[in-house]
């Protein structure tokens, strides 16, 4: 109950800067729950793996047994929509060239899905900073101005009111970009980790699509001179 009491004086005293904080502090915990929940609970198998139920149809060279294969590997697996744009890029007797584009294709938006959102956690722990430090400026503005235009009668109660806001404004704003700036760097190690392993899985298949399964064009053999 008293720590209820604490919070709402200090939101009283810190006056707009507070909820402002407040509002870029919710924002954040959004972004946070959300890329936590995709990247660490959706995202646990590791893509490698995935990569090795293609082999067998790959080597084999039943290119339309691994695109069904493909389809079925579901959102959350992109080394499904990966080897599926390669298979099928190899089904219409493309070459390494054209593999390797369809693929870095898919790689490139799987890629940015990872990325999504996380760079936000990095700007906003740094606007609810910079808002806390505004809130500690107009605080101190407020005191030196009671300092200077108020009667003595009065003058002590709102020096105390303008230190207030300006030390609760400063360490809301430092609450809640600690969490955000801390988050950022998990989360963009997370994603470092998901995308090599993405393109480890990628380059499996490629290899597999190219040296096991690749179309090449017919050649006229040479008349002999002899």
């Amino acid at each position: 109950m008293e720590t209820i009491t604490s919070i709402s004086n200090a939101f009283a005293t810190g006056g707009i800067w507070m909820w402002a904080i407040l509002i870029v502090q919710i924002i954040s915990f959004a972004i946070i729950a959300e890329r936590v929940f995709k990247l660490y609970f959706l995202r646990k198998q590791s893509q490698k793996q995935m990569a090795h139920a293609f082999e067998k149809s790959i080597k084999s060279g039943d290119l339309e047994r691994t695109v069904d294969k493909a389809k079925r590997a579901g959102f959350m697996n992109p080394i499904g929509a990966i080897t599926q744009a390669g298979a099928q890029a190899a089904l219409d007797m493309g070459g390494k060239e054209e593999i390797q584009a369809r693929m870095d294709e898919v790689i490139l938006n799987e890629t940015s899905k990872l990325e999504t959102r996380t760079p936000f956690l990095a700007m906003l722990g740094n606007v609810g900073t910079l808002l806390g430090l505004l809130g500690t400026i107009v605080g101190l503005i407020k005191s030196f101005a009671s300092v200077a235009n108020v009667d003595p009668a009065t003058k002590s109660e709102m020096l105390t009111q303008g230190i207030s806001m300006a030390m609760n404004t400063t360490a809301y704003g430092l609450i809640m970009a600690i969490p955000a700036l801390v988050m950022y760097a998990v989360l963009t190690n997370k994603t470092n980790q998901l995308t090599e392993d993405m393109n480890q899985a990628a380059l499996k298949v490629f290899n597999w699509l190219s040296f096991s399964y690749e179309s090449t064009p017919k050649r006229t053999p040479r008349k002999s001179k002899y």
